[in-house]
């Protein structure tokens, strides 16, 4: 959990994270988590009823802090999405809990924010066709799952071939990588899962996990990208939006290392390209 304040400080220390363009986000309310979960397994979580083996499984240990923080992430996500339509782009700090399935959690990962986010926008705000890229090195597997049956969200995960889950789910376009990837190649198949992405018409929205466990320092990725390679990784994916003009909206995803300060500046590579990125794009700094 320490990452995330580590993160926020980092941004601030670097200047990307400012009064001016920081937003803080409210709780989900229950009616967006029904959206994408079974009510009892809500009800579960929130009143502290989970047993010792749905908490292992989960590899979390239930308080009311970690449901105040739960539910205020979620809440994050559905209003990093709401401000993406606002001004084109936009980063949560938090966010791509993606291995949360609809009745149960899963891998740190409690509510699956990214589905849930996606159902809020179909249902609230009126989109129509929303695409979840998820660049995280685990596979999205409860967003796969929980989206499965819907045609409005088109997922796509670009993950580890040998890594977490071994049980994988079916998205609706998996790429899936050897360990040992590295710069060269995992942009090759960045380029041609776009390439396919491009086939399948117009979105209102891209909702992009951008895990940085890719990175070769990671202590769970079993990738070898760069510092250079995951900003390369980001540019591509904020560049081939910009040119659809499609609002995207960046969740952090999964980052592992024991030394946490290290971890959030890994997770900060996402802010700085995305920094970059816009103030080219709007021409920010004439």
């Amino acid at each position: 959990m320490a990452k995330y304040r580590l993160l926020y400080e980092h941004l601030s220390r670097i200047g990307i994270a400012t009064r001016y363009n920081t937003y803080i986000s409210s709780p989900s309310p229950r009616e967006w988590l029904q959206l994408a979960h079974e009510p009892a397994y809500i009800d579960r979580f929130v009143q502290g009823l989970m047993g010792a083996r749905e908490q292992k499984h989960l590899g979390l240990i239930w308080s009311e802090q970690l449901v105040a923080r739960t539910l205020t992430a979620v809440g994050g996500s559905v209003q990093t999405c709401r401000l993406a339509l606002r001004f084109g782009l936009a980063c949560h700090l938090a966010g791509g809990t993606h291995h949360a399935f609809s009745d149960h959690g899963n891998g740190f990962c409690v509510f699956n924010d990214m589905a849930v986010a996606a159902r809020t926008l179909l249902e609230k705000d009126g989109l129509k066709r929303i695409l979840i890229l998820d660049c995280d090195v685990h596979q999205g597997d409860g967003t796969a799952h929980i989206l499965a049956d819907d045609p409005r969200v088109f997922t796509c995960s670009i993950h580890g071939k040998t890594n977490y889950p071994f049980e994988k789910q079916r998205s609706d376009l998996d790429v899936a990588l050897v360990s040992g990837t590295d710069d060269t190649t995992y942009m090759a198949a960045l380029n041609q899962t776009l390439e396919q992405l491009d086939q399948l018409g117009n979105f209102d929205l891209l909702i992009y996990d951008a895990g940085s466990d890719v990175h070769q320092d990671d202590r769970l990725g079993q990738m070898q990208l760069t510092d250079q390679g995951v900003k390369d990784r980001d540019i591509r994916v904020l560049d081939w939006a910009a040119k659809k003009s499609l609002p995207t909206a960046c969740m952090i995803g999964g980052g592992y290392d024991h030394n946490h300060q290290r971890l959030a500046e890994r997770h900060g590579l996402l802010f700085e390209t995305a920094d970059q990125f816009y103030r080219r794009q709007f021409c920010l700094d004439s």
